[in-house]
């Protein structure tokens, strides 16, 4: 088996209107304050989608899906990773698994951490684990500024 590792990172700031949707994971949190961004600001499907191109060779995020571009402006960012398990798909390379942690404060995943696991998983057409860790008051992210969430992914090639 040929493997290939990426990395993929991503952090926004909530949002400083009021109304818009807290999106993790795929999954919506009624009641919390949404993350400012182009796309639905998902910043878990972001660092998945950005390990798996950097695993492939095929540059990040951006390139592929441009703030700048109006095609993407409130896009569903599990929409976004299923078009990168499509890009990478294309190139010869299937995700084996992604693990990736979110930091913030709030909210808690744990309630609904499967659910997560499940659409994130789906979407990227390979097994993708999510954890979670607080910093402890430390930094914008302690302090309620934002969220952030690092992934890995681990893709093998596809026998032809």
């Amino acid at each position: 088996m040929s493997g290939r590792v990426g990395i993929g990172y991503d952090v926004h700031p909530f949002a400083s209107e009021n109304g818009r949707a807290l999106i993790l994971g795929g999954v919506f949190f009624p009641g919390e304050q949404g993350l400012a961004g182009h796309s639905d600001a998902d910043v878990v499907a972001h660092a998945v989608a950005d390990a798996m191109l950097g695993a492939a060779g095929l540059g990040d995020l951006g390139t592929h899906f441009a703030d700048t571009d109006e095609r993407w402006a409130g896009a569903s960012s599990i929409d976004i990773l299923t078009a990168v398990a499509d890009i990478v798909g294309k190139s010869g390379y299937r995700l084996s698994n992604a693990d990736c942690t979110v930091v913030g404060e709030r909210p808690r995943l744990a309630p609904v951490r499967a659910e997560m696991i499940e659409r994130l998983s789906a979407a990227a057409r390979g097994p993708v684990h999510v954890k979670a860790t607080r910093p402890e008051r430390l930094g914008a992210l302690g302090r309620e500024e934002g969220i952030a969430c690092v992934a890995v992914a681990l893709l093998e090639e596809m026998k032809r």
